[in-house]
């Protein structure tokens, strides 16, 4: 690692601890390399008695967690299926793996999650879809006793994408467990790491069977290879794994981190014109993983984004997200925009998109309120900016980063 990097003020990047290695020389020294071993089963395990749910299954990656979500409820090629639109394209590309037809809803401004009555509209405008897909942003839970009860009224299967938000709580009770299915990440910049890795969480142990055998190449029991159904390879190795056991004791002390460096945050901007990530304080308990401000709609100076460039102009006492972001860079501190809406990706950009009243205009006073341009994910990612958020980053660091941002606003 140059000097440069290893002074660098990061987004969020893994934190370690000394257990991890131990569990990792475990492995090697008993020779569990591959996909079994101890540490699978003690992270299954601890994970599935943390959050609250009867089974859990390591695999490779977030991103094949939720692949076999896809599969474990059911999508079929031309479904279509409710997803989150704020959010990373790993939440939606697996329903393309299974020929599904990804169709975008717009977020709300309370928590930058899925929009309810955008869901209740989709549901109208897509009444064949049987299978929803929510994300919770940067580690903030959604509306979810708004949203489990759409979805149940509709009689549809709830998949969590959890990858941001280990950790985090809704009415006392872990993300990930109030869907049929949950789907968690430990991705380099996660709360917790294993450098790669995933978790599928259900209550099913027929799913979780089905999950682990197409995670291993779908083998059937018998003397030889014998396979009769497609399978992947993508169960998690005991050596990731070492990583993640050596990782999860230390969750609490990453999510209580988080929280200090987002109110650091929220104390020090609180005279200018910005917000921090919004949730329901009184119903939830966010992991803060990534600490994000939005840039009042009368403080933000001229910015056009093209597909992949960006032009922004000064302006007294405003300033916008890539203003930020270079602001950043000049200290050698790490920003990202916010995600860029996933019914805005070229990709995407022919798939069906709902908000709320169904013809993309925020009428409500929530929208009003909120000086906005619809789709609300547009609008927030239009005025929004990821901050350093690394849990190494010491309070004098923070401060560097704080002190740049104010001088944005002069």
């Amino acid at each position: 690692m140059s000097k440069e990097e290893s002074e660098k003020i990061w987004l969020s990047s893994p934190t370690m601890h000394g257990e991890e290695m131990e569990y990792v020389l475990e492995a090697y020294q008993s020779n569990w390399m591959s996909t079994l071993g101890a540490n699978i089963d003690a992270v299954e395990d601890w994970l599935a008695d943390y959050v609250g749910c009867k089974y859990a299954v390591a695999l490779a990656s977030g991103t094949a967690s939720l692949h076999l979500a896809m599969k474990l409820a059911g999508v079929k090629p031309g479904d279509e299926v409710l997803c989150s639109d704020l959010t990373f394209s790993a939440t939606v590309n697996p329903i393309e793996y299974e020929g599904g037809i990804p169709v975008f809803v717009d977020c709300e401004y309370e928590t930058w999650n899925m929009d309810p009555l955008a869901l209740e509209k989709a549901f109208e405008l897509h009444p064949s879809a049987k299978v929803v897909v929510l994300a919770h942003l940067y580690g903030t839970p959604a509306k979810l006793d708004e949203i489990v009860e759409v979805v149940r009224r509709h009689d549809a299967v709830l998949i969590e994408d959890a990858a941001e938000s280990l950790g985090a709580q809704y009415r006392g009770t872990q993300t990930g467990c109030f869907g049929k299915y949950g789907c968690v990440s430990f991705n380099g910049n996660k709360i917790i790491t294993g450098s790669s890795g995933g978790m599928l969480l259900c209550d099913d142990g027929e799913k979780a069977f089905k999950a682990r055998k197409w995670s291993t190449q779908s083998r059937e029991d018998a003397p030889w290879y014998q396979h009769e159904e497609l399978g992947y390879n993508y169960r998690m190795s005991n050596v990731v794994a070492g990583v993640v056991r050596g990782q999860l004791p230390h969750l609490r002390d990453h999510i209580e981190a988080k929280k200090t460096i987002f109110d650091r945050y929220r104390a020090a901007f609180a005279d200018l014109p910005i917000s921090m990530n919004p949730y329901e304080s009184d119903i939830s308990m966010p992991n803060h993983w990534l600490s994000c401000l939005l840039i009042d709609e009368a403080a933000l100076a001229p910015e056009v984004r093209g597909e992949r460039e960006v032009l922004y102009r000064s302006a007294c006492g405003k300033s916008s997200p890539h203003a930020i972001l270079d602001a950043l860079a000049s200290i050698n501190a790490e920003g990202r925009p916010i995600w860029k809406p996933m019914h805005s990706q070229p990709l995407y950009r022919n798939n069906p998109f709902v908000l709320r009243d169904g013809n993309g205009r925020a009428r409500t006073s929530a929208y009003a309120a909120a000086g906005a341009v619809s789709p609300a994910s547009e609008d927030v990612f239009r005025r929004g900016v990821c901050l350093p958020s690394d849990i190494k980053m010491s309070a004098e660091q923070q401060g560097k980063v704080i002190d740049v941002i104010r001088k944005c606003f002069e």
